[in-house]
């Protein structure tokens, strides 16, 4: 397997995310927003949350981001850096407040599921080319962005666009979809955001979420169809599982992120190589899980799916990888969860096919003893 380049190069971290990170307030009790009494506070944002489990895995990680001077910026930035993030990039401003959110409790796929964003004219919201550091955001053999941001302004959507543009040298560049019909003023959102994952190496995309902002239907192979330009392209089919298809070796074109012959991110300075044809695609069947609470799920995906990247694992592991950590979210509240340990998840992704299909994960299981065999996590569902 071919070395990823100068992996301690100076100021390069593995992974630089950026996007807008909020406040988040849970509640105490199930039950309309109306309804409930009181909250407890956190924080939520797909992009600081991949940094915050990626570093909680042990790898080095940078958020940047903008956050008002007021006390929920001051929160932010403590709570994202007490993960261990790199949070020296993230701007404040004095004139734009910080965004919150409150949600209920109930699964966000259901009608009862409740949200209400405090979001509009944010700090993050200002975001832009002039407006951030793009050294520190290219100082990573990732950079990870979604399309969440690029619907909170037309600097922001400038920001990505200069990101995703091809460039000698730049990072690898990964790319959550993150469609919220919601957030966009204006009918554009799904051309953009199909536009932008173009320009990624990386993309993660939902069936659902392709056939709602793209129409496609028919499965994994008719979304690659649409999608051919990224290195690596994973289908997130929900409960069923994931399927990745990858360029076996090389970067896409001139300027594409700096990637080895293995196709995992290299660091500065490294050379890339010709593309040949696309691989079969690869399926991974998601884990039996006792489901707590489906937010951040994504988010948790994409992090162990980028954490077994930068370790250069094949892709069926990435993929376990990526299971195993939604799997830590979805058994657990909030929008962050602790991944599993290294070691624990290793042993865990190298059951045999049988086993995996077999394991069954509840409340508490990344807490498990990483010394005790298989059997006693895996049960038939």
């Amino acid at each position: 397997m071919t070395a990823t380049g100068a992996r301690n190069a100076p100021d390069v971290v593995d992974v630089v995310a950026l996007g807008e990170s909020m406040v988040t307030f849970l509640p105490s009790r199930p039950g309309r927003l109306a309804d409930v009494p009181s909250f407890d506070r956190g924080i939520g944002g797909a992009e600081s949350n991949v940094a915050c489990v990626l570093a909680a895995a042990g790898h080095t990680a940078r958020w940047v981001g903008r956050v008002g001077a007021d006390g929920f910026g001051d929160h932010l930035v403590e709570a994202i850096g007490g993960y261990g993030v790199d949070v020296s990039h993230v701007r404040r401003d004095p004139r734009r407040p910080t965004g919150i959110y409150f949600r209920t409790a109930g699964d966000r796929s259901t009608d009862a599921h409740e949200v209400a964003y405090y979001r509009a004219g944010s700090a993050a919201s200002a975001m832009s080319p002039a407006g951030v550091d793009l050294d520190a955001l290219r100082a990573g053999r990732v950079l990870h962005l979604s399309g969440i941001t690029a619907a909170l302004s037309s600097d922001c959507l400038d920001l990505l666009r200069e990101l995703t543009a091809p460039r000698p040298g730049r990072p690898l560049i990964s790319f959550d979809v993150n469609h919220r019909p919601g957030l966009w003023r204006d009918t554009r959102g799904p051309e953009v955001l199909l536009d932008l994952a173009r320009g990624a190496d990386l993309v993660f995309v939902g069936e659902d979420e392709a056939e709602e902002a793209w129409g496609i239907t028919g499965g994994p192979t008719r979304i690659r169809q649409a999608l051919p330009e990224p290195q690596t392209l994973v289908v997130k089919q929900g409960a069923r599982g994931a399927v990745a298809f990858r360029h076996p070796a090389g970067s896409r074109a001139a300027g594409a992120a700096r990637v080895g012959a293995d196709g995992t991110p290299q660091a500065p300075g490294r050379a890339t190589t010709p593309r040949p044809a696309p691989a079969p695609a690869t399926f991974e069947p998601a884990l039996h899980v006792d489901v707590v609470a489906t937010t951040g799920a994504g988010d948790a995906f994409a992090a162990g799916f980028l954490s077994a990247t930068l370790r250069d694992l094949p892709v069926r592991d990435r993929l376990r990888h990526g299971h195993l950590t939604a799997a830590a979210a979805l058994t657990a509240p909030g929008d962050l969860a602790a991944p599993p340990a290294r070691a624990h998840a290793d042993r865990l992704a190298a059951l045999d096919d049988t086993a995996w299909g077999t394991l069954r994960l509840g409340p508490g299981w990344t807490r498990a003893d990483e010394h005790e065999g298989p059997e006693k996590e895996a049960r038939t569902p």
